[in-house]
Order: C-alpha cells, then sequence, then structure tokens
C-alpha cells in the first residue's frame, strides 16, 4: 500500500489505499476511528458506479458484477427529496473501489461519515460525499456500508 502524493491528485495502487486516504482526509475535521470496504452482498463484487448527493448527504452504490444497488448509510432515508448526479473521475471514468471513513464519539456512536472512492482506472482517490450524523443511535450505521 502507498499513495502517490506526488501529482495534482492522490493516487492510490489498490483498494486498501482508501483507508489510509479516508484516516488522512478526516471525517468532517475529525478524527476516523473505523474504515469500512464496501461490497457487495449479492455477488461479492467490490467494484462500483455511484450516485451521489454530496451537499445533501446521500449516496448510492451499484455493484458492477451483478447490478444490485444499495442506498449506503442512511441515504435511504432521504434519498427521494435529493438530487444525485452520477461519480465521474476526472480522467472520465466511472468505476471505483468504495470504503467509508467513521468519525466516532467516544461512546462509539458515528458522529460523521466520508465515502471514499479509488478509481479503478487509473487509481485516483477521492471522496464523492461525507455527513454529519446527529442522530442516536447511529452505531448500526457501521453495516450500512
Amino acid at each position: 500500500m502507498a499513495i502517490d502524493t506526488s501529482g495534482e491528485w492522490w493516487r492510490g495502487e489498490s483498494p486498501a489505499d482508501l483507508a489510509e486516504y479516508l484516516e488522512e482526509l478526516g471525517a468532517g475535521g475529525y478524527q476516523v476511528g473505523r474504515v469500512v470496504e464496501a461490497a457487495c452482498a449479492g455477488c461479492g463484487g467490490q467494484t462500483f458506479r455511484l450516485r451521489a448527493d454530496c451537499e445533501e448527504g446521500a449516496v448510492k452504490r451499484s455493484c458492477i458484477g451483478c447490478g444490485q444497488g444499495v442506498l449506503m448509510l442512511d441515504s435511504e432515508e432521504h434519498w427521494s427529496d435529493v438530487a444525485p448526479e452520477a461519480v465521474v473521475c476526472s480522467c472520465g471514468a466511472d468505476v471505483f473501489d468504495v470504503a467509508v471513513g467513521f468519525s466516532l464519539r467516544p461512546d462509539d456512536s458515528v458522529r460523521w461519515v466520508s465515502v471514499g472512492v479509488r478509481c479503478v482506472a487509473d487509481g485516483v482517490l477521492g471522496c464523492c460525499a461525507d455527513w454529519k450524523i446527529d442522530y442516536e443511535p447511529s452505531r448500526h450505521l457501521l453495516a450500512t456500508v
């Protein structure tokens, strides 16, 4: 695992680099206490196309392997009220490895989430959406990546 920070964009060699990237980025300026990589429950696939509303904090991922769509984290609660757009890398590709960085409160409830992506085509790392979690209980979000 090695992130290349020498160019305009940070680049990762593998999906595992998302953890280091999200920890460096910080979730809402808070320390990341846990990173969870996305995997399709249907086929086990780990590459996705995404639609996201960065302003409202909502993300839907669709598995490249089987097409199964999943509203990530608590996105289902307000998906009908958002205006999601396709997530596209600066290179024009739209297939990503996905992981979520979680900032945790001292009681291990979730404070903030950041959805990190790594472009499969060129390794560019980014964050397609992040948002504050201001309700309890919130620990269940760790299982909704």
